[in-house]
């Protein structure tokens, strides 16, 4: 981005950040073979993004912290249930419920304590039991990784973000289909609606001492 740009974001404010709360949780976004693979014409190979994610989400196993799966998955035959999006990407529709992919990628560090949602659009957020599983566990901060960047990540860090969360961004735990697209929304929610981090940092935050009583909202505190 050029300095000119820089100084209009600057000028705006967009240099903020939220910090750490003390009750996170991982949303793991779309790590299905749809999207982790290069045999779908959604997917690509997202081999080292996968292994940075594993380092997350095996902290936060390590921590109590909570994983949330998500993945796209449609059962009417033409992803009606999609609404319009699946007749903007027509790939889409091949995330049928049953099929292989809409699975969860095998590499990925998945444990039986974990919840693994399904979507119909790309917010983690729209339509599902993310927001109200977050508030009974006295939720305060989402740590967003997966895919795309400037897609199901972005749409799910915009609304936690509109729900009241701080937002961290591990930068190593996202990609997408192009360089250009991952760097450029990387910068802008950055900016926005979120703070982006060096999965090392997020991964100690995870190991550092928090008190138990964090994870339980205040109103519910004997």
């Amino acid at each position: 981005m050029s300095e000119e740009r820089e100084a209009i974001y600057e000028r705006a404010g967009m240099d903020d950040q939220f910090g750490y709360g003390r009750s996170p949780a991982v949303i793991a976004v779309d790590f299905q073979e749809g999207m982790t693979t290069p045999e779908n014409p959604l997917g690509a190979e997202l081999d080292g993004m996968i292994k940075a994610n594993n380092r997350l989400v095996e902290a936060a196993h390590e921590n109590g912290v909570p994983v949330v799966w998500t993945r796209v998955v449609y059962t009417h035959p033409d992803a009606a249930d999609g609404g319009i999006w699946p007749e903007k990407i027509e790939p889409l529709k091949t995330l049928q419920a049953g099929s292989r992919w809409v699975e969860i990628d095998e590499r990925c560090a998945v444990e039986a304590d974990d919840h693994v949602l399904e979507k119909k659009h790309a917010s983690a957020f729209h339509g599902t039991e993310l927001d109200s599983m977050f508030t009974a566990w006295g939720i305060d901060t989402a740590i967003v990784s997966g895919c795309t960047t400037s897609g199901c990540v972005r749409a799910s860090v915009i609304d936690a973000c509109a729900n009241g969360y701080r937002v961290v961004v591990p930068s190593e735990c996202v990609d997408d289909r192009s360089d250009e697209q991952h760097d450029a929304n990387l910068y802008d929610m950055d900016a926005k609606y979120a703070d982006v981090r060096p999965s090392d940092e997020v991964i100690a935050y995870l190991n550092s001492e928090r008190d138990p009583d964090d994870r339980i909202p205040e109103a519910n505190r004997q």
